[in-house]
């Protein structure tokens, strides 16, 4: 069995392009997403790639190398409105995982209950692809196709995740219900972002995730919360979430009925909004 760690982006590429290994990074959610007990065929190793690591601005967007842990976004200096991709760093598995786990690999993962998705969507991300044949960016909800799925074509690596300067405003907030707090895969999970401007709110962005095969923004209440004053919003959500139904799918599994995770989606973004909004008031 052939396996690769190159310490550049380039070399890796190019090996991809030939042999299409199975790319590996913190290899936290490798064995769950295959269907055999043994990693056969090549294998491409990226943790020597520098320029996939670490957290820096440039040209009005921050960038996150795809292989950026968990950890090293908690012990990043960040504003605000990272509060929730911190929350949600702090709630993916154990410390080892923490310590390993990579941002890009949760989003490749593409589980409809990855911790990162919601946050990211709710950051206006946008997810970096590189090849042999170039480099192209695409938004996160057109980068996740499906439950498991991607855009990425099989010659291409996440290389960076990227946020604009703009969606750097404002507080956030990110929550999610399971069977406990750690260790557990989501029933429903939100990720809510604010920004005030005297007593109204003059940006919302509201992620819902483990609802549906993708995580979903609810843009009508988004648009809703937008020039509302600060606080008539908890219940302005509150009003709008009874029809939150449209916008999500979720399955019934032995963790949740689909009502039931219908019912909790609508409840955690009130309790969010209304958090954020007292904090803000």
């Amino acid at each position: 069995m052939a396996y690769l760690r190159p310490d550049k982006l380039d070399d890796a590429l190019d090996w991809l392009a030939a042999e299409q290994p199975l790319v590996m990074a913190g290899c936290t959610d490798i064995y769950p997403t295959r269907h055999t007990p043994t990693l056969d065929g090549p294998l491409l190793d990226i943790t020597a790639i520098d320029e996939l690591r670490g957290i820096e601005m440039k040209d009005g967007w921050r960038r996150f190398g795809a292989a950026t842990s968990w950890r090293e976004i908690l012990q990043t200096s960040l504003p605000a409105s990272y509060a929730m991709l911190k929350q949600a760093s702090r709630e993916i598995g154990a410390v080892q995982i923490q310590n390993s786990g990579t941002i890009g690999g949760n989003l490749c993962t593409a589980s409809p209950a990855a911790d990162s998705v919601p946050c990211l969507m709710a950051l206006d991300a946008e997810i970096e692809l590189s090849s042999v044949r170039g480099r192209r960016r695409l938004e996160l909800a057109k980068f996740l196709t499906g439950a498991r799925q991607t855009a990425l074509a099989p010659d291409e690596l996440v290389v960076a995740i990227h946020v604009p300067e703009t969606a750097e405003t404002g507080v956030s907030a990110f929550h999610k219900l399971g069977a406990r707090h750690y260790l557990v895969i989501s029933i429903a999970m939100v990720a809510v972002r604010l920004a005030v401007d005297g007593d109204r709110i003059s940006a919302a962005r509201l992620a819902v995730g483990a609802c549906a095969p993708v995580a979903v923004r609810l843009w009508e209440l988004e648009d809703a919360l937008v020039g509302s004053d600060v606080k008539d919003a908890p219940e302005l959500a509150r009003e709008m979430l009874t029809g939150i139904s449209s916008s999500l799918s979720p399955i019934a599994d032995v963790r949740a009925s689909a009502e039931y995770r219908h019912r909790a989606a609508a409840e955690i973004s009130q309790r969010v909004i209304a958090d954020l909004c007292s904090k803000v008031s």
